[in-house]
């Protein structure tokens, strides 16, 4: 029993259970089984058997830490957990197995399973959102992925299989965190989140020598400071509007007073995604100037504030994996910053994506790439903040001239564009992450799926203002498969003491969809998101409006 446990990997192809145990042991083997929520027949990637189920093991696991690694898991009764299998009465034998787990196990060892005897990676994603459970189904498709962790993660990540939800884990603790991975071998952690890469977490992983994508707190400045940004912007040439920064009300609302409306006002740290105001008029702006500077309704975030130009356009998003010096562009993307229908209404995190973004033609990348991308990886260089993570560069394309300026960066995946993007990527995630990691991204190819993907963001009524949390969501299950090529991506769930899944945030699901073209994903979409029951959540109807009118019309 001492000792380490061996791997195997393979794949399943007989039909999967409604249940599968992602956790077993059989004598000196450990199996870590991770469902793939898909009705038999459909798949998103090429790897996944159309079944829908595969087998994994963790290679590094001892089985003496198995009861310890129980103790992990806050969702240890939900349907998908580590020790699901396991009689809690005997919890300190971890061989107390299902049949069907058995029969998995002895498949793999006779040889009607693949198998593959070199060590995978154990991934750790830090987060708790819907762009961190894109990220880990992502990962765990990865041929050289064993197993994923997700800390803290939500009850629908632990609920859909894509990884193991470690609850009791503090991401802020950057020493608990370091911990963590060390005793369970970590070879890959992924940030998801801005707050943790600010506070300079992958500063102290990196130190401790654990590969870790996601920039240091230096870098992370790029989105924790706005002045930052543009100041860096105007050293290096790279295109965005004019601006000016501001600590005192007075001097804020003189400078508006002399550009006019409309106008944007910024607060310049972290808001959560809500601390921008494209004022329509005057009075606005300077209603925007008081709640940030004198009535501190943003804390810290808005002590200081950029005000900038209004520019006309259409938005898009920018995602580039950079290395320190490399930088390797991501299909496009474009998101729905506003509540209503129309894009109207106060801005949030995202309320819907699409990809790919018709308005980003081949020639506008590679302008992007040049004019904005990497004058910034050169610039962040030369200021001693060198940038390994991914770029996201919120763009505008102006409408005077037709060319992209840059609005914002964020220095993590966007949300709710990572799960469009995660869908489509079909190249190994976790190889590339660990080739921006050690500064070798120059020789890496992205594979993409031809299909477009689209993603519906649902909300708890109310927001981006006040809601309720707690209200219970009905019949997820049975929408997923309402139709074809559809994953439902969990941002804000728990469960309750009735083992309701319940919303206990303002987006809390991302309902995503692939198909032949924008519309056919749109309307796939939608199909899944009228069979969710959820009385106090909605939606936009539009998502994907700008891409589907730019398609040619059936004669």
């Amino acid at each position: 029993m001492a000792g380490e446990v061996s791997g195997i990997a393979g794949t399943l192809h007989s039909p999967s259970e409604a249940c599968i145990r992602p956790l077993q042991a059989r004598e000196n083997h450990l199996y870590h089984c991770q469902r793939l929520p898909f009705r038999p027949g459909c798949s998103f990637g090429k790897r996944i058997s159309s079944n829908g189920s595969r087998l994994k093991a963790k290679s590094l696991f001892s089985i003496h830490s198995f009861s310890s690694l129980l103790a992990y898991s806050k969702w240890a009764h939900a349907r998908t957990s580590f020790g699901g299998a396991v009689d809690y009465r005997r919890c300190n034998n971890p061989r107390s197995l299902t049949e069907d787990s058995n029969i998995m196990a002895s498949k793999a060892e006779s040889g009607e399973l693949s198998t593959d005897e070199s060590d995978g990676v154990v991934v750790l994603v830090i987060g708790g959102g819907g762009r961190e459970h894109a990220l880990c189904y992502a990962l765990q498709r990865s041929s050289s992925c064993d197993a994923v962790f997700c800390a803290p993660g939500n009850a629908g990540i632990a609920d859909s299989g894509d990884a193991t939800c470690i609850s009791d884990l503090d991401i802020h603790n950057s020493s608990a965190v370091i911990s963590f991975c060390q005793r369970w071998g970590v070879g890959l952690v992924v940030v998801g989140p801005e707050s943790p890469l600010v506070a300079g977490l992958v500063n102290d992983l990196v130190k401790a020598g654990i590969p870790t994508f996601g920039p240091s707190s230096e870098a992370a400045a790029l989105e924790g400071s706005k002045d930052f940004m543009k100041k860096l912007c105007d050293k290096y040439g790279i295109p965005t509007a004019k601006y000016q920064t501001f600590t005192n009300a007075s001097d804020a609302k003189n400078y508006i007073e002399k550009q006019g409306a409309p106008i944007v006002v910024k607060a310049d740290g972290l808001a959560s995604g809500k601390g921008v105001v494209v004022a329509e008029t005057l009075e606005e702006a300077y209603g925007a100037v008081d709640s940030m500077l004198v009535k501190g309704n943003f804390g810290s975030a808005g002590r200081q504030i950029v005000v900038e130009e209004f520019l006309e356009g259409e938005e898009a998003s920018f995602f580039a994996l950079v290395d320190g010096e490399n930088a390797l562009p991501l299909a496009s993307a474009q998101d729905h910053k506003r509540v209503g229908e129309g894009d109207t209404g106060p801005n949030t995190g995202g309320m819907g994506a699409y990809s790919s973004a018709p308005i980003l033609t081949k020639e506008l990348e590679s302008l992007v790439m040049k004019s904005i991308i990497l004058p910034t990886v050169k610039g962040m260089e030369a200021e001693g903040c060198r940038f390994v993570g991914v770029l996201y560069a919120g763009l505008i394309i102006d409408s005077k001239s037709g060319l992209p300026k840059l609005l914002e960066y964020n220095v993590r995946f966007g949300d709710p564009e990572c799960q469009v993007l995660m869908v489509r990527l079909e190249s190994d995630l976790v190889q590339i992450l660990l080739a921006a990691c050690k500064g070798q991204l120059s020789g890496v190819t992205l594979d993409w799926s031809k299909d477009s993907a689209l993603v519906v963001v649902l909300a708890s009524k109310g927001y981006p203002g006040d809601y309720k949390r707690g209200t219970i969501i009905k019949n997820l299950q049975e929408a997923e498969v309402a139709a074809s090529k559809v994953k439902i991506f969990h941002a804000g769930t728990a469960l309750d003491s009735h083992g309701n899944m319940v919303a206990m945030g303002g987006r809390v699901l991302g309902v995503t969809a692939m198909g032949s073209d924008i519309a056919e994903a749109q309307e796939r979409a939608y199909q899944v998101v009228n069979e969710i029951i959820w009385p106090e959540g909605f939606c936009r109807r539009d998502i994907g409006w700008r891409a589907v009118s730019r398609l040619p019309v059936a004669k």
